[in-house]
């Protein structure tokens, strides 16, 4: 740095510097150009409409932006190939999100992004990665900038397959909401910012509740008595202690304050 001659230049816009480190990444194959802008543009507005404020979304697109800087570590061998990986391809696949943490960690300006860009390959059951957490450890941020590298993958060109159009990406990723990868108002939001549009699913319910069940849980959370509950659901107190037992079995507990917890752990009241 003190090598450098005068007059020396200095960065004072970051979302450019990160514009720039973008442009930078996706230039690395000709399948990737233009990716982690559209990326950041998406998850910006998505997190807009998830109503994330102004910092918030912010926050997303710089991340989206820097999202896959960990790609320039992984040779073009493996991204530019037209047929299937081997396991070994995978794994340095598997990596670039590893590397793009560790990337933005050098850097104390970049270092908060990191932990948010790196997670864009995560799954709600799992099984993304490089870290393989879960929906517990998945915030919403997470959820949404996960959705949006998946529209944009699926309606780009890739070397192994053609773009598919955005009604094809949006079933695509409804068969992934489906089946638990990826979340359910992540994808809504980042579909609806694309312009597309997307049922909601109907709740499901954890463990096995019933809507009535549900119901009786919400109010036994807020520590109405069982008189109180029959009073407001319009059943008799007698049911109530029925649904209650039930509502007990199913979860695991056998106390008023155990299924309080169970319903804040699975925000069934707030």
């Amino acid at each position: 740095m003190e090598s450098e001659p005068d007059p020396v230049s200095l960065v004072d816009d970051l979302d450019h510097a990160l514009t720039v480190l973008a442009d930078f990444v996706d230039l690395k194959s000709p399948w990737t150009r233009g990716h982690s802008r559209r990326v950041a543009d998406l998850a910006k507005t998505a997190a807009h409409q998830a109503g994330l404020g102004l910092d918030g979304a912010n926050r997303l697109h710089r991340a989206g932006l820097v999202h896959d800087l960990g790609r320039v570590g992984v040779e073009n061998g493996i991204w530019d190939k037209p047929g299937p990986l081997s396991v070994d391809e995978w794994e340095k696949v598997m990596l670039h999100p590893y590397l793009t943490d560790r990337v933005l960690s050098r850097c104390p300006a970049l270092q908060p992004l990191g932990e948010l860009a790196s997670r864009h390959h995560e799954r709600l059951d799992g099984s993304g990665y490089h870290r393989q957490v879960a929906a517990d450890h998945l915030s919403v941020g997470d959820n949404i900038l996960a959705a949006a590298d998946t529209l944009v993958a699926l309606t780009s060109d890739r070397p192994h397959r053609g773009a598919v159009s955005l009604d094809g990406a949006v079933e695509a990723m409804r068969d992934e909401r489906d089946a638990g990868r990826l979340d359910s108002d992540a994808v809504a939001w980042v579909v609806a910012a694309a312009g597309g549009e997307l049922e909601r699913p109907a709740p499901r319910n954890p463990d096995g509740l019933t809507d009535r069940e549900v119901e009786v849980l919400r109010l036994l959370a807020r520590e109405h008595t069982n008189r109180r509950i029959a009073e407001q659901l319009y059943i008799s107190p007698k049911t109530v202690g029925r649904h209650v037992e039930n509502i007990y079995s199913k979860i695991g507990v056998s106390t008023r304050a155990g299924a309080s917890v169970y319903a804040m752990e699975h925000r069934l009241v707030g």
